[in-house]
């Protein structure tokens, strides 16, 4: 919808009224034909709700799937798997219900308890912060398919997706040795973070391949926000030897980095390089757009969704599925300046 919306010179709202034909709002025939121009253009197929017929699925129910998350509104990744499932359910005429329930160990169980008052044939957990968990008890005790989202167990008693975090750092760091660099710093997360942890790993395998040298002075830790990445990038600044390109290990963290290096007086990508992860909605706005790496949540919810419309046999083992976060191209990675004298 971000594309279309681009492409058509509207919001990414007006885009979701006019491909889901939403009842109730008054656009102009000509923005509606400008957004779906523009989606046709771009390849997308509409939905049979824009051709001016009502849905099929309005009639086509025969199920009802549960999604349950532990954090609902403190970051856009749980609504992205929401809305994949979303999809991929009303392919099949099934709605979605979600509930929030931050891992309380008396409310989750009761949420579950109203999830199958609802007869559900199917249940999503999922969690923010991609880790292994303690399942718990309840998700083994019932009697319907139970997919993981973003989390997975030691026991791999349930199929289970998260992002490719070591191969998203790696194609990362990889992209700016693509472009020349060698001296390549990284602002990380929380270490905590399985996340965190996975990105550097990447990062550090993508420089041992090309016989980069590690050095720790070039990994400043931070906490996935932008007054963090501000802060870390003023240290890299003051380094004897400065970096020529910065892996910034989310977006936020990356604001924070634009705004350091143009009070530096520095210019992205000429002086420095910067890259992202996460593709948050301001990575496309910030001046120059940035280059980061998509977390595939939209992907991950629909994968949840056909493992449960195709559930393999009970009892067995469950690989733990990951899927690539693949790298966008924007403005801010150029070739390193070259050195003077």
């Amino acid at each position: 919808m971000t594309d279309i919306a681009r492409a058509a010179g509207c919001s990414q709202a007006t885009v979701s009224f006019v491909l889901n034909n939403t009842p109730g709002i008054k656009l102009s025939p000509q923005t509606r034909e400008r957004v779906t121009e523009a989606a046709r253009s771009l390849g997308y197929r509409l939905p049979a709700a824009n051709t001016g017929r009502q849905s099929s699925t309005a009639t086509m129910l025969d199920g009802v799937i549960g999604f349950m998350v532990d954090q609902l509104a403190t970051s856009p990744e749980a609504v992205v798997a929401i809305e994949g499932a979303r999809q991929a359910s009303w392919n099949a005429g099934n709605v979605v219900l979600v509930t929030q329930t931050m891992n309380d160990p008396v409310m989750e169980p009761r949420a579950v308890e109203a999830l199958k008052a609802q007869r559900l044939s199917g249940l999503i957990y999922m969690t923010i912060f991609t880790r292994e968990i303690d399942a718990p008890a309840f998700l083994y005790e019932l009697d319907i398919p139970v997919v993981l989202l973003n989390c997975h167990t030691a026991d791999y008693a349930f199929p289970a997706v998260v992002p490719s975090e070591i191969a998203g750092g790696q194609t990362a760091t990889r992209h700016l040795i693509g472009h020349g660099h060698r001296r390549i710093a990284t602002i990380t997360g929380e270490p905590w973070m399985q996340a965190a942890q996975d990105r550097l790993k990447g990062y550090r395998r993508a420089l041992a391949t090309a016989d980069i040298p590690f050095d720790p002075d070039l990994v400043i830790e931070g906490d996935w926000s932008a007054s963090a990445g501000y802060a870390a990038t003023v240290r890299l600044l003051a380094l004897k030897e400065r970096p020529t390109a910065i892996f910034c290990q989310n977006d936020r963290t990356a604001i924070g980095c634009y705004e350091a290096l143009k009070e530096a007086g520095l210019h992205i990508p000429q002086d420095m390089s910067v890259i992202g992860y996460d593709d948050e909605e301001i990575a496309r706005h910030l001046f120059p757009p940035l280059t980061t790496s998509i977390l595939p949540h939209l992907a991950m919810g629909q994968w949840a969704i056909e493992q449960l419309e195709t559930p393999p046999a009970a009892g067995g083992r469950h690989p733990i599925v990951k899927l690539e976060c693949p790298l966008v191209e924007r403005q801010s990675v150029a070739a390193p300046p070259k050195r003077k004298g």
